[in-house]
């Protein structure tokens, strides 16, 4: 009896120290998985490409840190658009839009987020710290082009760090491209993606780790609470197949927003370039509501 007990005894600690070694290991996983993905993406971006007469341009944000990006001067009347990426991408992702919105006439400000291409930072923040990036370089377009209406295109993380830079957003229309509601669906979407049906389990600890990296907590990241404060024009570009965002997801947003706004809806598309994925169709549809909003047009 006693050789039977001291038995179940031992293969019982055995069980507890594996759950326990199991346990570490999770915590250590995720606490890894958190520092790869707010790790900084820095990169040496190079000359602008030769087809687009861009010129590289550094301005401060609000805490002196340099902005980096390139700027190309447009038509004198014809507006401005700042074009922001989305994460772990730089100002390189936006140039295909840079030369439609060139070619139409507009003046084009491309920015490296911090933490991102050549602008310094500690760590991406999926808007947060993002949105004072996007103040700075809407007052850099306004002091170098007084009197012109400016636009935004921001995809993903570019359109949650416009909408988080509310009530200081000084744009006369904005492009939201596949923005997420609240950075905890954001997280439980991609973990569903990777792990499947268990993945969103793990998000409340994969979340833990953001006041861990960078002073935040999840509440301070939910663009569908403030996404209703902007009040300019909104045209929110989505995919009906996206699984980082989904159409629930975007309905959501765009419920939430208040008017003048559109919805475009991009069939068969997910979590991709959306420019890339239709071409033509976005030029016509975005270069016509900048047309709307931000040409001045003769009474």
């Amino acid at each position: 009896w006693f050789t039977n007990l001291m038995a179940h005894k031992a293969r019982l600690v055995k069980w507890l120290s594996l759950l326990v070694l199991i346990a570490l290991l999770g915590l250590v996983g995720t606490w890894v998985a958190g520092s790869t993905l707010v790790s900084p993406t820095q990169a040496s971006i190079g000359v602008p490409p030769p087809d687009i007469p861009a010129q590289t341009v550094v301005f401060p944000d609000a805490s002196d840190k340099p902005i980096h990006g390139w700027f190309i001067a447009g038509t004198e009347g014809q507006g401005a658009v700042l074009l922001l990426h989305g994460v772990r991408a730089d100002r390189r992702a936006m140039v295909n839009r840079a030369r439609f919105l060139h070619a139409a006439g507009y003046a084009v400000l491309l920015i490296d987020f911090q933490a991102s291409g050549e602008s310094p930072g500690e760590a991406i923040t999926f808007g947060y710290r993002e949105a004072d990036d996007v103040k700075a370089s809407l007052r850099y377009l306004h002091q170098r082009l007084p009197g012109e209406r400016v636009g935004i295109i921001g995809t993903s993380m570019g359109g949650a760090a416009t909408i988080l830079a509310e009530p200081n957003v000084d744009a006369d229309a904005v492009v939201l491209e596949q923005v997420y509601p609240t950075i905890r669906q954001a997280t439980e979407d991609r973990l569903a993606i990777h792990l499947g049906p268990m993945g969103p389990w793990l998000a409340p600890l994969l979340l833990a780790t953001l006041h861990s990296h960078f002073g935040i907590y999840p509440d301070q990241l939910r663009p569908i609470d403030h996404i209703g404060h902007l009040a300019m024009p909104k045209l929110l570009i989505v995919g009906d197949r996206d699984r980082d965002t989904t159409i629930a997801e975007s309905y959501a947003m765009f419920l939430a927003a208040t008017g003048p706004k559109e919805l475009w809806v991009v069939h068969g598309a997910r979590h991709v370039d959306l420019y890339g994925y239709v071409g033509t169709d976005y030029q016509i549809r975005v270069l016509g509501f900048f047309d709307a909003w931000l040409r001045r047009h003769p009474n």
